[in-house]
């Protein structure tokens, strides 16, 4: 009777400090299930069928160019908008970019195609992002002319963008979420750029980027790798925003790997494989592949939050290459080389983070450890935030040598204290809602 009543109150004691059993929320839940391959691998036939989606291409040709394209992507938004209630609003949004002398030789007409499905909430102002770039290239940049049809580059990032507004325009989130297909990418990433600095200057309050380019092929050049089960996510570790006035705390807690974007990374990683079955998320500690960028990085650059989606293994065959035959291999950025399956698994892994974010309620505020005595438990305080009416709270914890969040323990307090250390232990806190939604993490600053 004594050995049960022991292992009764070992097994009590340890479901209290125990790893929290997430459930998927059965809204999303059939809003991934809406995700339909066949619908995406429409969008990016009739997005190779404009020839080409240069930069620099056309803007008044009504069949061919980027602008008959981004045309096209604004048809489809207003679409989508007639369900959405007239939450769903859509507009290409243009600049006058001059001349560089560098990608670009004579002053274009840069247009992103917009859409914005509006928050429920008219006090919450948070925004939550996706996008992808609907430009293309041949393999010389500066060829506004020839074929250059971009199915997986970036037609695969565009496709789920549009995928992603027409399920979740249906739907009410208190939160803003702004669907993207952005130009001027392969010009020197034009268009995130412009929409980064009139986010900065308008004061945009956006919590998350989820920017996605070359999602859709299985199959990497060289090595003849097919993986369609893996995806692979960039975050940047050491901000690029201001690091000269956080270098000093970062350094001194350790906290390389724990900056807002990783954070995000590691969100994706654990929301995209709660909804989206047969899908292994790759962090990858990196902002971007080895010495290249995509368009998130103005986004970094302008200090908000963003992280870059991308394929497991790309293939150089059929990216920046001329469409041709050349030893009996076939090059160019071509549909019969996607796989429309695996693109809409990472499709379903975009729209269950948006949806899971913009159900969420805000960042909780003023997150704090204590620190006045030394102690080997750690005492963690923090207030409600500015927008939503959470449930409660996750407070996460991991090892310092682990990757990912390890425990989460559930409370409604704006407090706790943990019999952990804070010397071998790294934590956070997340805000929870009523449907279980947990808004990003947030690591404490130092409290006394």
């Amino acid at each position: 009777m004594k050995i049960l009543l022991t292992a009764t109150l070992a097994l009590l004691l340890h479901d209290a400090y125990a790893q929290t059993t997430i459930n998927r929320d059965i809204g999303i839940e059939n809003m991934v299930k809406e995700v339909n391959a066949d619908s995406l691998q429409s969008y990016i036939r009739t997005m190779v069928a404009f020839k080409t989606r240069s930069t620099v291409s056309s803007v008044t040709d009504s069949k061919t160019g980027i602008g008959a394209a981004r045309n096209w992507v604004l048809a489809k938004f207003n679409q989508f908008a007639a369900a959405s209630g007239g939450r769903l609003t859509a507009i290409v949004d243009t600049t006058t970019y001059m001349a560089d002398g560098n990608r670009v030789k004579n002053n274009i007409n840069l247009g992103n195609t917009v859409a914005t499905l509006r928050g429920t909430d008219p006090n919450d102002p948070r925004i939550f992002i996706i996008s992808g770039h609907l430009d293309s290239r041949r393999s010389d940049v500066l060829d506004g002319v020839g074929e250059a049809p971009g199915a997986n580059d970036d037609g695969s990032g565009c496709a789920a963008v549009l995928e992603c507004a027409r399920i979740l325009s249906k739907h009410s989130f208190p939160a803003t979420i702004i669907f993207v297909t952005v130009s001027g990418e392969e010009q020197g990433l034009l268009g995130a750029g412009y929409m980064a600095k009139k986010a900065k200057t308008a004061n945009w309050d956006i919590e998350a980027v989820l920017n996605n380019d070359i999602i859709g092929s299985n199959n990497s050049s060289q090595t003849n790798i097919i993986n369609n089960t893996q995806v692979r996510v960039f975050s940047e570790g050491l901000p690029a925003y201001e690091l000269d006035k956080q270098a000093k705390t970062i350094r001194q807690l350790g906290m390389e790997n724990d900056g807002k974007s990783r954070q995000l990374a590691r969100y994706v990683k654990e929301t995209g494989e709660r909804y989206v079955d047969n899908l292994q998320v790759m962090l990858v500690y990196r902002p971007d592949r080895f010495l290249r960028g995509g368009d998130h990085i103005p986004y970094l650059e302008n200090g908000y939050t963003a992280v870059r989606i991308t394929e497991m293994n790309e293939n150089f065959n059929h990216q920046h290459q001329d469409v041709r035959t050349d030893k009996g291999i076939v090059y160019g950025d071509l549909p019969e080389f996607m796989d429309f399956e695996y693109l809409r698994k990472n499709t379903a892994l975009n729209l269950a983070n948006l949806a899971n974010l913009a159900k969420a309620p805000g960042l909780p505020e003023t997150v704090r450890v204590e620190v006045r005595n030394l102690t080997n438990s750690t005492q963690l305080n923090w207030k409600a935030p500015l927008h939503g009416r959470p449930k409660g709270y996750y407070v996460l914890m991991r090892e310092t040598i682990s990757p990912y969040w390890q425990k989460k323990f559930f409370t409604t307090a704006t407090d706790i204290e943990l019999p952990y250390s804070k010397d071998n232990y790294f934590f956070a806190v997340q805000s929870v809602s009523e449907d279980g939604n947990e808004g990003l993490p947030v690591v404490p600053t130092v409290g006394r």
